[in-house]
């Protein structure tokens, strides 16, 4: 079984995610998103696959989205996958992906789902 996991060490629903599927013995391949952001092909597949839209993976609570006043622009779909590879930090962590299906670690309970 191959499972990507879009990880923030900083964040605790990312580390707990994390230690969720370690306990699950599952060895995930950890991609530091902030380092290694997702390019628009795969944050696209990755929105399918959680069956979301952009604006529902969004942090809309970081600074930056309030900077940027993303909140009051009518930004397509497009637009919006093109500012969080731009700014990975604005990507709602953490997203899990087990082959063609993922989930969002919010709670970190709802990656079992896909496993």
């Amino acid at each position: 079984m191959s499972v990507d996991i879009y990880h923030n060490p900083r964040c605790s629903k990312s580390r707990q995610t994390l230690e969720l599927l370690h306990e699950a013995g599952i060895q995930p391949n950890i991609i530091d998103y902030q380092k290694n952001p997702p390019d628009y092909a795969t944050l696209s597949n990755l929105l399918v696959m959680l069956g979301k839209q952009p604006e529902e993976i969004l942090r809309t609570g970081e600074s930056l989205y309030k900077e940027l006043d993303i909140k009051n622009k009518n930004l397509s779909r497009g637009e919006l996958i093109d500012l969080m590879v731009q700014h990975p930090i604005l990507i709602e962590r953490p997203i899990v992906e087990n082959q063609s299906k993922a989930a969002l670690g919010r709670p970190p309970e709802q990656v079992k789902e896909i496993l």
